[in-house]
């Protein structure tokens, strides 16, 4: 028999997560939706979801193709930096997109470096060349890819060491040439995983906002935030964000039905011995193999960050210190406070679900992991309705019984953006934090239990000491996404009140790039430790996979 304040808690978890999502479907019938509406479907919406669509496709596919040849390449052959490379491609992790496209448009545009060299060597003029437009559709798909290959890269990786090598063997042993082994043997086993891995690109794209923003896309996430700030029409936009949520509810869907047909046993004898995924090459085969690593990794990451650099030395003195510390304060804050919420929750939840059998709270915490899934701009929209209605409500509750005008306590504080934070980055956490759990026997809970040890002293004494390295990651993980977050932060975030993101965004959006280097590179290196730890866990569990 549950505890009443047990249901109570869960109850109130539960509300939390729904209200956002009840809110969006309701706003898909509303009766009382404008004109304006009618309008975009019949005018807008059909460019919002074809650039949608298309951006989301190409970026997954590039993606895909750069982060499984990269994988592949690092866990099968030898050549030269490839100790360095398997950890250091996951750096354009901490490169937030919109990061990236600022920072390459100002090199590659007509006036930037890069034109002006070709130029001063040819002795060309304007119409003399041609030189691909970075602003564009096919450049947000550039960016995009070379900032969220990574996602692929990790999981492909661990796919590959895990099984793939011994199976390309097989295949070779059986007759197959390279190509064809790899295509029909290695490449099946790790179909799941890249598919999850594309997928987790295909939604990170779609809930883009500043990139798309500033190369002038239109798509669903820049036409929720159109309707909002600059038609006045709330109800349009939640249509909007309901639309691009129904679509994001069938990705997943279709991801997870494709991840549960494919199955495959892991047959692979574990006599010890380390599996030979280091094949030596010549020479020019090596450093091939070599360059075409390092390629995404300098414009993904190398070359970003010494443009941004560049920037900040040309035009550092206007920048204002104070400034730059209270944004720098703002982020801190938000992103402390929603890991601080999220990283508790995930440890309580599943505490609980380990230690006393409670199905609720694995139910509750896998409707929490689904936020991830959510665009910023959609959760924004779902979050701001309910909480500037409750906000409405103490207000008028407040002058009739005390005559007092509390303000608005919901959306005017920072409450409203940590709460949308906690839910749109519950899965990051939560998935390092279950994953801990799967690795900790359950046979030590009952020598724990015939010890003497139960409960939360159990928690404290046996989960804890084997939970500390992946808290710490899901913690960083959870606070560096919160930092980067731009839609959400746009949307929720109080009066006056600039994080690093949005003030970037701002002076961007100003032209004032030199100025908006410093908050840019600040998100930079602040993501730096998290992705870092990452790598060296994945380092860690390849090692294991192959022994």
């Amino acid at each position: 028999m549950r505890r009443p304040i047990t249901v109570a808690v869960y109850s109130f978890l539960l509300i939390a997560v729904a209200l956002p999502f009840v809110t969006l479907v309701a706003q898909m019938f509303a009766a009382d939706a404008s004109g304006l509406w009618l309008h975009y479907a019949s005018t807008v919406l059909p460019t919002y979801v074809g650039n949608s669509v298309v951006l989301g496709a190409a970026v997954a596919l590039i993606a895909s193709i750069i982060g499984v040849a990269s994988a592949w390449q690092i866990e099968r052959y030898r050549f030269p930096l490839r100790n360095f490379l398997s950890w250091a491609l996951l750096l354009p992790m901490a490169m937030p997109a919109y990061v990236a496209a600022y920072a390459l448009t100002d090199f590659f545009q007509f006036s930037g470096p890069a034109q002006t060299l070709l130029r001063a060597t040819f002795g060309w003029v304007k119409g003399d060349y041609w030189f691909p437009e970075l602003v564009s559709l096919p450049g947000a798909i550039t960016v995009f890819s070379l900032t969220l290959y990574p996602y692929v890269y990790l999981l492909a990786r661990a796919a590959f060491a895990e099984r793939g090598s011994e199976l390309f063997e097989a295949a070779r042993t059986l007759g197959l040439n390279a190509r064809a082994a790899w295509w029909r043997a290695a490449l099946p086993v790790a179909r799941p995983a890249i598919a999850g891995g594309a997928l987790l690109v295909l939604m990170e794209t779609l809930a883009d906002f500043g990139t798309v923003s500033y190369f002038g896309v239109e798509t669903l996430t820049t036409g929720i935030y159109r309707a909002w700030q600059n038609m006045g029409d709330l109800v349009a936009a939640a249509q909007l964000a309901a639309l691009l949520l129904t679509a994001v509810i069938v990705l997943v869907w279709l991801e997870r039905r494709n991840r549960r047909r494919a199955r495959y046993a892991n047959t692979r004898a574990r006599n010890g011995a380390a599996a030979r995924v280091a094949q030596p090459l010549s020479t020019a085969a090596a450093w091939a193999r070599t360059l075409w690593c390092m390629l995404p990794l300098v414009l993904g990451f190398v070359l970003p960050a010494i443009l941004l650099l560049r920037l900040l030395e040309r035009e550092w003195v206007a920048v204002s210190v104070a400034a730059v510390l209270r944004w720098t304060g703002n982020s801190l804050l938000v992103g402390g406070l929603a890991a601080l919420v999220v990283v508790s929750l995930s440890l309580l939840l599943h505490a609980r679900a380990r230690l006393l059998r409670e199905r609720w709270a694995l139910r509750i915490e896998w409707l929490l992991s689904f936020g991830y899934a959510v665009p910023g701009a959609v959760l924004a929209i779902g979050v701001l309705l309910p909480l500037a209605w409750m906000d409405n409500q103490i207000i008028d509750v407040s002058k009739r019984l005390w005559g007092v005008n509390p303000g608005l306590l919901l959306t005017g504080s920072v409450l409203a953006l940590v709460y949308a934070s906690s839910i749109r980055f519950y899965g990051v956490a939560s998935s390092s934090i279950a994953a801990a759990y799967s690795r900790l026997p359950l046979h030590l809970d009952d020598s724990a239990r015939v010890l003497g040890v139960s409960g939360w002293n159990a928690f404290a004494r046996v989960h804890w000491p084997a939970l500390k390295r992946s808290t710490l990651a899901a913690t960083l993980l959870v606070f560096i996404d919160t930092l980067k977050e731009l839609p959400a932060t746009l949307t929720l975030r109080p009066f006056n009140f600039d994080t690093l993101a949005t003030q970037t965004y701002n002076l961007v959006k100003d032209e004032r790039l030199g100025e908006a280097a410093l908050p840019s590179l600040l998100i930079l290196f602040a993501s730096l430790p998290a992705v870092v730890l990452l790598a060296r866990v994945n380092h860690h569990k390849n090692n294991q996979s192959r022994t």
